[in-house]
């Protein structure tokens, strides 16, 4: 494409924010169009992020789809481009290697998990709303120079994102390359002042010494004996190739004599590398002005790619990127003073019509403090309560209102300020709805649940005041008022009507998708018993822990001694880079995964290189990664306990899309169990001591075999029904069944491939996935599953009308009526459709498991009430419950346990409860 000689079209071009040094000599802002080297960059990514670390629970692997939009975030909040564009490369056909065949030919095949990654990657472009450029017959970086050109006649600055220093020869005082020196996020700009710093030459020259200098990895050869400052050398003697090719008898030596034995092979170098300015392309610069996108789109794609914590970077880093509300909310906002809070319970707030609720505090780890309540009716009236001048006669009505079941209350996160209300003797009941939990029932898997993004999505609101005047600002939950009483008593009021409007819309929501019982039956409910649980906490002794923080303090020191030893020299065990030279180049040991860095070191490489070879370091090397972690999990406990020796956990209900709770801060659902040093942080976890006597032992109760058993049920297959009616070992019966073996030929080998494949079919594995996990060929792990499917028939029927069922339908569900929209089923993009498949299959024996133990506490905790026990609950962990045995209690606190978690759910097999009791969590294992 030629640059139009009319630059008219400038005049339309769209200016956002821009970096002060972006103007021109008058003083206005100039556009800045920001180009990205789409498979440039993605590559880099892929080899930048381990494989291992980035994937999503169905096994789609993400490294390179997540490295990419990482450096896209950065890219945007740092430059502010005005606008953008990313460019791929088609094919590896182009005009080059058609003229010269061995172009690029040497390169190694594209890594599988790489190839679909790519698709994934244009689809969160898509989402952004950003242009993807892709031509036939050309790569990426001459859809980058044709942009450039044009951009640059039009007046606009350039950025061009990019791992092809080819790109150099468009540099210019407007056109920067950004060019990454490690990973994605570590970038050169090059200015003409920095590629003649770097190379001695102009930006111009810079394609000419290229020629010379050849590209091995484009396939390019260079000069025998000339290397690269020979070449800068003769560019900057001579000026330019043309000039030194005419001249090129003048050049001496034997390198003279190299470069007119290899001058055609030179000219042809430079004709492939010059890049193409003039591509025919489909948009033009005017037409790649920044975008609003859809928040709707992109979050359903975060969700799929499970980026959580990359989504709220999107939208903290780029608030200005998001479609604005249409409105805000209007709310006629009282302060009410002491001694006014009764009348204004009694005549704006108690007439059975629901009320919003809004509190303002602090609270978590099991403690809170509570400074303020709001409560918002539906006329939009509201009245902000300071809890700290409160005299006995508003205690005593606040305190009557929040225990009134007649008076519907809607809250957004009611488990937050729960303890709070209890320290000021407030017990709540009628909450109908926490918009929180609600929202998440209605899309598990959809995004963060912050009430402020959820009044964007459901009210198209925003949260600020209609009706506030000019002194109280653009009312938000970003922080932006100032800390004035007025300021904030308007902002809870805004809230607490958010929360009131927004129950109402997810009710509705609720019902056309059947999850109203799930709030109110089980969510509900169990938001209360988990902020009771994380208010008990969990005794710990910390003198066990800072005798094992020391133990293994030591453990570390000699693993790197005894490793240092070995090796003859001191060396950094946490260091890829020192380990690679250690184990491949000194010890020559056989190499492991490639990577852009060198081969890899993770702990699945260093286990495979011990039973690969007997080096004696090996074992050291993952002695000190085993007792590394397990030190750090006791380090990160110890100054979690409390002044009485007790830690507190908090529960999620929203993060996982199966439903299923998680633990954090600390994480005490991944304390270690499987090794002896693992077993040990658990003996710390004690039956508490105060009051004293009170408590005699800790009880743990879990699940046998939750997921196969829900399996079975759901797939009615006659073989896995049989098995637990049998009372055999279940994994030795199925291997016995499937590979047709008597039960005493099944090894240990074969039960735990059989093991592994059983409980990957209930997490959607493939046979990819199984072979991974197996450490066998993809062909074997297929093998091995048509074996099993060959005898567990009924399993391959139910997996396969799953996923036919939630194409149809749109969704999975649980037994309990817990459903996971899935609409990349019908997507045409393979890759999100595959993965959204084994969601399908996923969701709801993962789902059901996590609903059927949600039921369990919920049954437990009030056989124990109503028996009037003081035995209490103290974690759930996955399928496990831990208890806390007062005295004289056990045998009686025992049979409602295995009574109230055996009627959980009645399934077609038998469910199996095992217990144990003991002074500590790990005693109590059984």
């Amino acid at each position: 494409m030629t640059p139009p000689a009319d630059t008219s079209d400038a005049d339309i071009l769209t200016v956002a924010l821009l970096p002060a040094d972006s103007s021109d000599e008058s003083g206005d802002a100039k556009p800045r169009l920001l180009l990205i080297d789409g498979h440039s960059i993605a590559y880099r990514a892929f080899f930048a992020l381990p494989v291992e670390n980035f994937s999503t629970t169905t096994g789609q692997v993400t490294n390179a789809v997540y490295g990419f939009t990482s450096m896209l975030i950065n890219l945007l909040r740092d430059e502010q481009p005005t606008h953008l564009a990313v460019a791929f490369d088609v094919s590896r056909t182009t005009f080059r290697s058609e003229s010269y065949p061995e172009y690029k030919a040497n390169r190694s095949s594209t890594p599988e998990p790489f190839r679909p990654q790519v698709s994934l990657i244009k689809e969160v472009l898509a989402a952004l709303r950003i242009p993807v450029l892709e031509v036939d017959g050309f790569e990426a970086d001459d859809v980058i120079a044709t942009l450039t050109t044009e951009a640059s006649a039009h007046g606009m600055q350039v950025l061009i994102c990019t791992g092809d220093r080819d790109a150099l020869q468009l540099v210019t005082n407007d056109v920067t390359v950004l060019y990454p020196r490690k990973g994605v996020s570590d970038l050169t700009r090059f200015t003409p002042e920095e590629v003649e710093a770097k190379y001695g030459l102009t930006p111009a020259q810079y394609p000419d010494f290229a020629a010379l200098r050849g590209d091995p990895s484009d396939n390019l050869p260079g000069i025998p004996s000339v290397g690269e400052k020979t070449a800068s050398k003769w560019i900057r003697e001579y000026g330019s190739l043309d000039e030194l090719v005419a001249r090129v008898d003048t050049v001496k030596g034997k390198v003279g004599d190299a470069l007119r034995e290899h001058v055609g092979s030179v000219m042809r170098n430079a004709q492939l590398t010059k890049l193409v300015r003039n591509v025919s392309l489909d948009l033009g610069v005017s037409e790649l002005s920044r975008q609003q996108w859809d928040r709707d789109e992109v979050h359903q794609l975060f969700d799929n790619l499970q980026f959580r914590v990359l989504r709220e970077r999107l939208f903290a880093t780029l608030p200005t990127v998001e479609p604005e509300a249409s409105e805000g909310f209007e709310v006629e906002v009282s302060r009410i003073g002491p001694d006014v809070v009764p009348d204004f319970l009694t005549t704006r707030v108690s007439d059975g019509r629901r009320v919003g609720v809004s509190f303002g505090g602090t609270w978590g780890r099991g403690s809170g403090r509570l400074n303020s309540v709001t409560l918002a009716n539906a006329d939009g009236v509201a009245g902000w309560i300071d809890v700290t001048e409160l005299t006995e006669a508003d205690d005593r009505a606040l305190t009557a209102w929040f225990a009134d079941e007649a008076i519907p209350k809607a809250i957004h996160d009611v488990k937050g300020p729960l303890l709070a209300m209890a320290q000021h003797g407030w017990m709540l009941a009628g909450v109908t709805s926490d918009t929180q939990l609600a929202a998440y029932i209605v899309q598990p898997g959809q995004r963060a649940f912050d009430l402020a993004d959820l009044a964007l999505r459901y009210l198209k609101r925003e949260l600020r005041d209609e009706s506030a005047g000019p002194t109280s600002g653009q009312l938000t939950l970003d922080g932006g008022l100032e800390e004035s009483e007025d300021a904030r008593a308007d902002a809870e009021a805004v809230r607490a009507a958010a929360v009131l409007d927004l129950a109402d819309a997810l009710d509705a929501e609720l019902d056309g998708r059947g999850g109203v019982t799930l709030l109110t039956e089980l969510e509900l409910p169990l938001t209360f018993l988990l902020a009771e649980i994380e208010a008990t906490g969990i005794a710990a002794d910390a003198e066990h822990l800072i005798d094992l923080q020391s133990e293994l303090g030591a453990a570390v020191r000699d693993a790197e001694s005894e490793a240092h030893a070995l090796v003859g020299r001191p060396f950094n065990l946490g260091s890829p880079k020192q380990l690679q030279q250690i184990l491949f180049d000194e010890l020559g040991l056989p190499k492991t995964k490639r990577t852009k860095t060198g081969y890899t070191t993770d702990a699945d490489a260093l286990a495979w290189l011990a039973e690969a070879s007997d080096n004696p370091l090996l074992g050291f090397l993952l002695r000190h990664r085993e007792v590394t972690r397990l030190k750090s999990v006791v380090d990160s406990l110890l100054p979690m306990i409390d002044d009485v020796g007790r830690v507190h956990t908090t529960f999620n209900q929203t993060i996982a899309a199966t439903g299923r709770l998680s633990s954090v801060d600390p994480n005490l659902q991944n304390i270690p169990v499987r090794s002896a040093e693992g077993r040990r942080i658990r003996q710390a976890f004690v039956v508490g001591t105060q009051p004293a006597g009170a408590y005699e032992s800790l009880m743990t109760a879990d699940y046998s075999q939750i997921e196969m058993r829900i399996m079975a049920h759901l797939s009615k297959d006659a073989g896995l029904i049989e098995a637990f009616a049998s009372g055999e070992d279940l994994h030795t019966f199925v291997a016995a069944r499937a590979f047709d073996v008597a039960p005493e030929a099944v090894d240990v080998d074969l039960r735990r491939r059989v093991k592994a494949m059983s409980y990957g079919l209930a997490y959607g594995l493939s046979a990819y996935g199984l072979s991974q996990q197996l450490k066998i060929t993809p062909d074997e792990a297929k093998s091995q599953m048509e074996a099993y499917f060959a005898r567990f028939g009924g399993v391959r029927e139910y997996l396969y009308s799953v996923v036919g069922e939630a194409r149809r339908t749109g969704y999975t569900e649980t037994i309990m009526g817990r459903r996971r929209y899935l609409p990349d089923l019908n997507s045409d993009n393979r890759q999100r459709r595959e993965m959204a498949e084994r969601m399908a299959l996923n969701a709801p024996i993962q789902g059901s498991a996590a609903d059927i133990i949600k039921v369990a506490m919920l049954n437990v905790q009030r056989s124990i009430s109503a028996a009037g026990l003081a035995s209490r609950l103290l974690l759930q962990v996955h399928d496990e419950l831990v208890l806390e045995v007062a005295t004289g209690e056990r045998e009686q606190v025992e049979e409602l346990v295995r009574r109230d978690m055996k009627a959980a759910v009645e399934l077609t097999v038998p469910m199996e409860v095992s217990v144990g009791v003991g002074p500590n969590w790990d005693a109590a294992a059984h």
